[in-house]
């Protein structure tokens, strides 16, 4: 049985969150390629991420516009609200990691920083098939289970990024400057885990 289905069709929110788990897929493949280029030409990367990051602005509005003109709506406002502010955010700290690396001129990513990578992508792709369960709530368990192992994978990897900064690094402005960029990508893992407990608060109210 489809959730919401004795109310009027208002599938384009689904459609709008999908695809803002996209863009975010889309921003998290780009941080890894950043990541990973061994030339540590990083400008372009953060252009493109900051395309996408534009992106998701604009489907951010688009949402909060279609919500000021629906009289009714698939799941509470608030929730729509909650939940497109908080994917939007997910974006915003990919971005602002990024930018990060471009404006602290680093020349060369680390283990740590490439960890932080992969996890955010995979908990994107997560995130995109939760959203998918808010118009069909089914298999929602084990997206979850992995999201949390995931970020779990992040907090790891943050206590021993700072750890081994703080014990093997002698140069303070290369401390500051490592110290925010773990602050960002960890960030960004916890803002993920963050939209998984929303789209499981919303299943859970509406079935």
């Amino acid at each position: 049985m489809a959730l919401f289905n004795f109310l009027p069709k208002e599938e384009q929110y689904f459609s709008l969150f999908s695809q803002m788990t996209s863009h975010i897929y889309d921003a998290a493949g780009a941080l890894v390629e950043m990541m990973n280029d061994k030339n540590g030409n990083y400008e372009e990367h953060a252009k493109r991420i900051k395309g996408i990051e534009h992106a998701c602005d604009e489907l951010t509005h688009s949402i909060a516009t279609r919500l000021n003109k629906s009289f009714i709506t698939p799941f509470d406002r608030e929730d729509i609200y909650m939940l497109s502010g908080a994917l939007d955010d997910i974006v915003d700290l990919i971005d602002s990691a990024a930018r990060a690396l471009v404006m602290y001129n680093v020349s060369q990513s680390t283990t740590y920083a490439r960890g932080f990578a992969d996890v955010i992508q995979s908990m994107a792709v997560q995130l995109h098939e939760m959203v998918s369960m808010l118009s069909r709530p089914s298999g929602l368990t084990p997206r979850l289970v992995e999201l949390h192992r995931l970020e779990n994978e992040g907090d790891d990897l943050y206590h021993a990024a700072i750890e081994e900064l703080f014990k093997q690094e002698t140069d303070a402005l290369t401390v500051i400057k490592w110290k925010d960029i773990y602050e960002k990508l960890e960030a960004a893992v916890d803002r993920c885990e963050n939209v998984s407990n929303i789209i499981e608060s919303v299943i859970i109210k509406h079935t």
